[in-house]
């Protein structure tokens, strides 16, 4: 499956998570597919993001997990072995992509100039991060991107919120926003699963026009 596939599967939203107790993890990616996200984000900003990515995978491994905030060479081993379905990074490190193209897992580049655009399309990416997207510029940033790089797809992430999140779906060239909010710490702390089951729930249903 390619990271165009995975983002197509994601949409409309990627839930961008980080979790501080690796027990937490296979609860959580219960109650997000129980509430109809079956497509995750696991940020390796915490000691055991890695053992929470394994976690899931073993109990769920129809769940597409990905590896988030890769910035080392020397992680690239462990994500393998941890099952990881793709790869995220914050920025764009030419030779980091060319390690990780190794591990044959799909890759999900950050980028935040037009620039760094080019050699992303340089090296064979056509579907890319925009990162921090709000700060960039959010959706009129992406709608002139689109002008010079048609081809191209990116999943914007960083200070989305639930109020500006239509104006980046509207865009022909965001299948798909990387998003926190689905996964708030204090309802992850509290273990209150349902909560953020229903609130995915609840989401989907707006997002899809259903009532109910």
């Amino acid at each position: 499956m390619s990271v165009s596939d995975i983002l197509q599967q994601a949409s409309p939203v990627l839930p961008v998570i980080t979790l501080h107790q690796p027990e937490q993890a296979v609860p959580l990616a219960e109650s997000l597919m129980a509430g109809g996200l079956s497509v995750l984000e696991i940020t390796l900003r915490t000691d055991g993001a890695l053992d929470a990515i394994s976690r899931i995978k073993r109990v769920f491994p129809e769940c597409c997990v990905g590896a988030g905030t890769v910035i080392h060479s020397n992680q690239l081993n462990n994500i393998k072995d941890s099952g990881a379905d793709f790869i995220v990074t914050p920025g764009f490190y030419p030779g980091l992509l060319q390690q990780a193209r190794q591990t044959s897992i799909p890759i999900l580049p950050g980028v935040a100039t037009p620039g760094e655009i080019m050699q992303a399309i340089s090296m064979g990416f056509d579907t890319l991060k925009l990162f921090p997207a709000r700060i960039l510029g959010g959706p009129a940033t992406l709608k002139a991107l689109a002008g010079p790089f048609p081809q191209t797809k990116f999943c914007p992430t960083g200070g989305i919120s639930v109020a500006d999140l239509a104006s980046y779906l509207a865009l022909p060239n965001v299948p798909c926003a990387g998003v926190s909010w689905l996964t708030p710490r204090q309802l992850i702390e509290a273990k209150d699963w349902p909560a953020i089951t229903a609130q995915a729930k609840d989401f989907l249903a707006e997002k899809s026009g259903i009532n109910g």
